[in-house]
């Protein structure tokens, strides 16, 4: 039922226009094999026989939302510097528009470098500024991007917590999208969630949840319904909804909670999923779909995304297959 009503809003509904604001990063993967440890320090000694760049963080979202088949605008910030310039090379190769980029003369380009022996990750090392961007900044950014709110069917913030989307650039966005009738769905990071007031769907994972809504643990739907509620309060959001990692997926609202089981496959890498699920309901929801098909589609695409290494994407066609055979 759910395959059947996804083929046809993909086939009988224009793509729909999707505009992504939030934190560009190059994901640096470095693949090699290890078989002894440093006589330097106990530590594995890892040959690298490959390497590749892919667009991380917001970007990811973007080729994401792509690959389902949305027409994508990505507004962020780079650095000054090569990085930068590699991840506007690489956006321009997936077809993504890259007018809403702009530089930051007082940052670097956020480099994450994963260096992974066989499927295991050994290390990561971060490369990145992470002040806010300057007022100065901010004011033109949201004069450039306020036109293009107007252009698009949905807004997704993708939230690092790298810099660009500061207390009053998100409620500025927020404030506008509302005023325009623009559904906005967060992909939260930090403590501080009173920055998405308004929004219509705020996505948190697990751990992120108890950290904003200083729960300790949240250990059974008490504690998540509890702690999903103080966001709510705070954010007025209509929906919460919630990775839950090998639990699945929770939709929460004022009045109830319902979670999706995950879908069984196997897991060997989740960098990404996160975008995943927050294209993908981005994807849905714009074609129309209910707030609980658009989560089930997301958790049937996550399940896809965590079968690779790296920050993986997928396709209608995969989910439909997906949504078949399970």
């Amino acid at each position: 039922m759910l395959a059947e009503k996804l083929y046809n809003a993909q086939h009988r509904h224009p793509a729909p226009t999707i505009l992504v604001i939030g934190d560009l990063m190059l994901d640096h993967y470095i693949f090699g094999t290890a078989t002894r440890l440093s006589p330097e320090a106990p530590v594995p000694i890892v040959n690298a026989n490959r390497e590749s760049k892919i667009i991380g963080g917001a970007a990811n979202v973007a080729s994401n939302l792509i690959d389902l088949g949305a027409e994508v605008y990505l507004a962020g910030v780079i650095g000054n510097d090569t990085f930068g310039e590699e991840v506007k090379q690489l956006l321009e190769e997936k077809k993504i528009n890259t007018s809403l980029i702009v530089k930051d003369e007082a940052r670097r380009t956020t480099v994450k470098t994963r260096i992974i022996a066989g499927t295991h990750q050994i290390v990561r090392i971060d490369n990145e500024d992470t002040h806010d961007i300057s007022p100065t900044l901010e004011k033109t950014f949201f004069n450039f991007l306020a036109p293009y709110l107007e252009k698009v069917d949905m807004v997704v913030l993708s939230d690092y917590n790298k810099g660009l989307l500061t207390h009053s650039l998100s409620l500025k966005i927020t404030a506008l999208c509302k005023k325009l009738g623009k559904k906005i769905i967060v992909d939260p990071k930090g403590l501080d969630y009173t920055k998405y007031q308004g929004a219509y769907i705020i996505k948190p994972n697990r751990k992120e949840l108890a950290e904003a809504s200083k729960t300790e643990r949240i250990h059974n739907d008490d504690a998540l319904i509890k702690a999903a509620n103080v966001i709510l309060k705070v954010t007025e959001a209509q929906y919460l909804i919630v990775t839950l990692s090998e639990a699945g997926i929770a939709i929460i609202t004022k009045d109830s909670c319902q979670v999706i089981p995950v879908v069984a496959t196997e897991v060997y890498d989740v960098t990404g999923a996160g975008d995943t699920v927050i294209a993908t309901l981005a994807y849905c929801l714009s074609l129309g779909f209910d707030t609980i098909e658009a989560a089930t589609v997301a958790n049937y695409a996550a399940s896809i995304v965590i079968k690779h290494i790296g920050s993986a994407t997928t396709t209608v066609d995969e989910i439909i297959t997906s949504l078949k055979n399970n």
